[in-house]
């Protein structure tokens, strides 16, 4: 038996994993492997010193990191109907959400929160990767219905921060219908003349990103983020070709024109706050007054037109 395996428990908790959720000391970078002390990486919002490399980040310290003195008030969604398949694969459907609910202390993938961004009021949608890859379903369709309802009530513009997988299998078809009822969103929020943005985290796909991930405003991405349908694999094996170096990243997709601007981390807020100061002020832009012409009252000393009959005499 290697030595390693007999290391206490109280050492092996020192270091995590990127995607452990434990509470320890030490994280792995995902970019450079290097080793980085956990408040470090909390005080630069998971963002690694080294190689900037960009770690995944809790709903709750997204809206803490984007709000005014990180102060933020969450708002409900519509609870949908539950397991609407009955479905089952390695466990039940009901059980799986309940065990992704008590790890993450959310309802659903997505989560909204009302705030001002340097003091201008906005509504921020986040979704959580780590609810079940984020997937797209019923309850996200109505976070996103909710969202855009309630920008439109409080006259804001609406950011959402994007993170998915793709659409939820265990809610089959009705996963697909939300592509559609998201669209509805960004069209509420187009017919109400407010600003719709979009932040691309790593990793979007699927029927995300064919859906609402790609129909802001304004499209922003984080470096490195891997964004797309399909996988890369398997658009190879479609089109048997071997795709280019960076394929599906963040920088790739904005040198292409599928993204607006790759935006670091710590430079989100700023970004965003300014953009939305300058849509907001040309979209509540009043339009020009029409001018009236008073009209002059009819004239009474005009003799009455002849009649056809007579002047034909």
């Amino acid at each position: 038996m290697s030595w390693l395996s007999n290391i206490p428990p109280g050492i092996k908790k020192i270091f995590k994993r990127e995607d452990d959720g434990a509470d320890t000391l030490w994280t792995k970078c995902g970019g450079c492997a290097e080793m980085i002390f956990q408040r470090d990486l909390e005080a630069a919002h998971q963002v690694c010193p080294s190689c900037q490399h960009h770690l995944p980040i809790t709903p709750k310290d997204r809206l803490t990191m984007m709000f005014d003195k990180g102060e933020f008030e969450l708002i409900t969604a519509p609870a949908p109907i539950i397991d609407p398949l009955k479905f089952r694969d390695e466990k039940k459907y009901t059980d799986r959400l309940k065990d992704y609910r008590k790890r993450t202390g959310q309802q659903d993938a997505m989560q909204i929160a009302s705030g001002a961004i340097d003091a201008a009021p906005a509504i921020i949608a986040v979704q959580n990767f780590k609810f079940m890859g984020g997937s797209m379903g019923t309850a996200l369709g109505e976070t996103m219905l909710k969202a855009a309802s309630e920008a439109v009530a409080r006259r804001a513009p609406l950011i959402v921060f994007t993170a998915s997988g793709g659409a939820r299998m265990q809610e089959g078809i009705l996963s697909l219908m939300q592509m559609p009822r998201t669209t509805i969103a960004v069209q509420m929020m187009r017919e109400a003349g407010l600003p719709y943005i979009v932040v691309l985290t790593n990793p979007t796909t699927g029927g995300v990103t064919a859906s609402y991930a790609m129909l802001g405003d304004v499209n922003f991405a984080e470096p490195g983020a891997l964004i797309g349908f399909a996988g890369a694999r398997v658009i190879e094996q479609t089109i048997r070709e071997k795709l280019p170096e960076g394929f599906q990243r963040a920088e790739f997709l904005e040198e292409k024109g599928m993204v607006d601007q790759v935006v670091h981390r710590h430079h989100l807020k700023e970004t965003i706050s300014k953009l939305i100061r300058v849509l907001v002020k040309e979209r509540r832009q009043a339009p020009p007054q029409l001018q009236t012409v008073a009209l002059e009252p009819p004239r009474t000393d005009v003799a009455p037109p002849i009649p056809l009959d007579k002047a034909a005499e």
